[in-house]
């Protein structure tokens, strides 16, 4: 089967050209988006699913896509395969888009690229894919070529004229190996499947979580079995964490194809199917349920916690001003606190009330940051985010205060008396404090300027100087124990 990028044969005397829309034209499953952005928007509705579905699959399609309606000039496209029909329409050629999805977004996919001469899609009630779009094509156009990528589209693919493929899938692969067609082009736009996977589980977030190994360290009792034990805790808050992060951006597809750097998300850029994604969430939540046993209960009531406040704030309250960000500032101290539980060693009040506040500042700053660029494209609020670019000053004000409380904190508990008992050179620690004033000014600097696009924790586990203060900090600690 070759792979090429060439426009197909010449367009003289040709029939019409066909082009299937999912998985073929549009890298990602139409339905699936659709259904994301329905639980989206719709999170109580979902009750009302299996009963459109109980009408057929053509009802489903049509309800679903009313109610949960795609922007067309935001889909993931197959560029090799749309450039080609770009240049069959310049010469000439009668192309139409014959799609199982659902007529309105047909139309609404036909009007935005404007090189379909018609379209032939579900309609409510035929749904039209295998057999019955085959029929349907033979009945309007007679003979035509035919480009899908999918085993639903074998048998057209074996009616058409000319059979050609696009990002075919692993069974029409091995179908087609059992019933040979002959191919004439296959249109290739997909990125590598390991780099893809590791993007979509976002493996750099698992930094986050070596805030699990800190009560342990902070304690300075290091024994085999409590190491052993935060290892295990770190991988199965890891895998639970990358788990709530597919499930996010699932849930987010269509807010992230709007935003300039989130649409490079694999399921935002179609590089992973959605369906992909839900078989790949659970088996990290199964992973992570297998390390469970080996945990003490303390752990899994924090674990369960964990799940509980991420999943309000995916569906919710990551849209609620405020909320969100006392939230995920309360995510990092609940970190410690199962870290804590994992490895049985307590979690200071002052641990605690510096890491809020850390972490509140952090939380600020990342807000903050979005609104930079929310500022710079000329919109005035944060997709998604229950934030105004008006509240920049107010968000800064905010964010600076925590981190100055966070500093002063830290101060008064190296002043007490009894961190000698931890500490025997304790005054050492008091170098610290420059090294974090200086940190989180930086941190609010580069924000100010537009220079800050990442989440700040993951910054600093990246930025050189970010690392060079960090290791800075662990050596004047040792010095100090």
């Amino acid at each position: 089967m070759p792979d090429e990028s060439a426009a197909g044969p010449s367009t003289l005397h040709a029939p019409p050209l066909c082009v299937d829309l999912d998985g073929t034209l549009v890298k990602s499953d139409t339905l699936l988006d659709s259904l994301c952005l329905f639980v989206r928007r719709q999170p109580l509705q979902i009750w009302r699913l299996p009963m459109w579905l109980a009408h057929g699959r053509a009802r489903f399609k049509k309800e679903v896509t009313r109610e949960a309606p795609l922007s067309a000039d935001r889909l993931p496209f197959n560029l090799p395969l749309l450039r080609a029909l770009q240049t069959e329409r310049r010469e000439g050629r009668q192309i139409y888009l014959t799609t199982g999805a659902d007529m309105a977004l047909g139309e609404r996919v036909a009007a935005h690229l404007g090189i379909f001469d018609g379209v032939l899609a579900s309609d409510g009630t035929t749904n039209l894919t295998g057999g019955n779009k085959l029929e349907r094509l033979r009945a309007r156009l007679g003979e035509f070529d035919y480009v899908g990528n999918a085993y639903a589209d074998l048998p057209v693919l074996a009616g058409a004229r000319h059979a050609i493929l696009a990002n075919p899938t692993l069974p029409l692969r091995v179908a087609l190996r059992v019933r040979p067609i002959p191919i004439a082009h296959t249109y290739t736009d997909q990125r590598p499947a390991l780099p893809t996977l590791t993007k979509a589980i976002r493996i750099h977030q698992w930094a986050k979580n070596i805030l699990l190994f800190a009560p342990l360290l902070l304690s300075h009792k290091l024994e085999a079995g409590s190491l052993s034990a935060a290892v295990a805790a770190f991988f199965c808050f890891s895998f639970i964490a990358s788990a709530n992060y597919l499930v996010n951006d699932m849930l987010d597809i269509e807010s992230d194809r709007r935003h300039p750097s989130k649409r490079l998300r694999p399921f935002a850029a179609g590089d992973l199917p959605v369906a992909a994604g839900l078989w790949l969430a659970f088996l990290l939540v199964a992973a992570s349920v297998t390390i469970l046993p080996l945990l003490p209960g303390a752990f899994a009531m924090w674990l369960g916690l964990y799940i509980v406040v991420t999943t309000a704030y995916t569906v919710y309250l990551k849209r609620v001003a405020v909320v969100d960000v006392l939230l995920l500032s309360g995510l990092y101290t609940l970190r410690l606190l199962a870290g804590g539980a994992a490895t049985a060693t307590q979690i200071s009040q002052w641990l605690a009330s510096f890491s809020s506040f850390l972490f509140l500042s952090l939380a600020m700053v990342k807000r903050f940051s979005e609104l930079v660029n929310v500022r710079e494209r000329g919109a005035t609020r944060a997709p998604g985010r229950g934030y105004l670019v008006a509240d920049m000053d107010q968000i800064r004000a905010f964010g600076t205060a925590s981190a100055y409380a966070a500093v002063v904190v830290f101060m008064l508990y190296i002043a007490r008396p009894d961190v000698t008992a931890l500490y025997r050179y304790a005054s050492r620690l008091w170098l610290i404090v420059p090294l974090l004033l200086y940190w989180l000014h930086r941190v609010w600097l580069l924000a100010s300027r537009g220079e800050l696009d990442d989440d700040p924790v993951v910054f600093a586990m990246k930025d050189r100087i970010s690392l060079a203060v960090g290791a800075a900090v662990a050596v004047l600690a040792f010095l100090a124990a």
